[in-house]
């Protein structure tokens, strides 16, 4: 953006995807879902993290990550689609830095003994993070699960954190997935922001880039949660455009107008 976001108060542009973890709006719910992800990775589980889109996911897998050390933990990200057993075997074979050719028993024996390898030999622990996973077929969800069987089931060498949007959970309720679903250990969720959680929230991203105060009045924050949800993506993709609105104008707050207009600018 090349805007001069000054007249409003930001040294830097507000509510981008750009954050560091360590600077995320902290939540109790939040909070909570990442202590229990990192508990069961911990314990040499798996887990699920199911939350609508925007709420906040991919945030809290970056949370779970920054909280496993490199010296003790091998964490690998797949961004899943809508694969093949087989197509899906590849691509966390790659992930893994292996080469994903050969038959599909035989990927997933090389998986197994990479995984292995890093366990045991290399005393890491290999945690695979899939993300977009309500997408997974139930054929390639079955294969997740014979790549966790180690030893007649006896050993637990890699931990998988599932995160999907709430299909996810009607995926792991079919009686067939019944035997991957009772691998999980935790099933976190995340939800959309109340009312004030929406207000502290637009008042946290504003602090951040620079501003004293959040540049909106009080309809518009009222604007902002009753056309957001309170869902944290569309928060932050209102509140942007709703700003450069006001830049242009030369207008020095935003009013519940300016949201409504961003709103028609960003969503048919």
């Amino acid at each position: 953006m090349n805007l001069d976001l000054s007249p409003l108060g930001f040294r830097t542009t507000p509510f981008t995807r750009e954050l560091d973890v360590t600077n995320r709006f902290a939540l109790p719910h939040q909070n909570e879902a990442i202590e229990a992800l990192t508990e069961a990775v911990s314990q040499r589980m798996s887990a699920a993290l199911i939350a609508p889109a925007g709420t906040g996911k991919t945030v809290a897998l970056r949370a779970l990550v920054s909280r496993l050390p490199e010296v003790r933990y091998q964490v690998r990200y797949v961004k899943v689609t809508g694969l093949s057993k087989r197509d899906l075997c590849k691509e966390i074979a790659t992930v893994c830095g292996l080469s994903p050719t050969g038959i599909y028993p035989a990927l997933v024996r090389k998986l197994q003994d990479a995984f292995e390898h890093t366990s045991g030999t290399d005393g890491v622990r290999p945690v695979l993070l899939l993300d977009e996973a309500h997408d997974l077929r139930p054929e390639s969800l079955a294969m997740l699960r014979l790549l966790t069987n180690f030893d007649m089931d006896s050993r637990l060498v890699v931990s998988f954190v599932l995160a999907g949007q709430p299909p996810l959970r009607t995926l792991l309720a079919r009686p067939q997935q019944t035997a991957m679903a009772q691998r999980l250990a935790h099933y976190a969720t995340l939800r959309t922001l109340s009312r004030d959680e929406t207000h502290d929230y637009i008042a946290h991203r504003s602090a951040l880039a620079g501003a004293s105060s959040p540049p909106f009045d009080r309809d518009a924050l009222e604007t902002l949660f009753e056309m957001s949800r309170g869902n944290l993506r569309a928060i932050d993709r209102l509140a942007l455009k709703a700003i450069e609105l006001v830049v242009r104008s030369d207008h020095s707050v935003v009013s519940s107008a300016d949201v409504i207009t961003a709103r028609k600018m960003l969503w048919p």
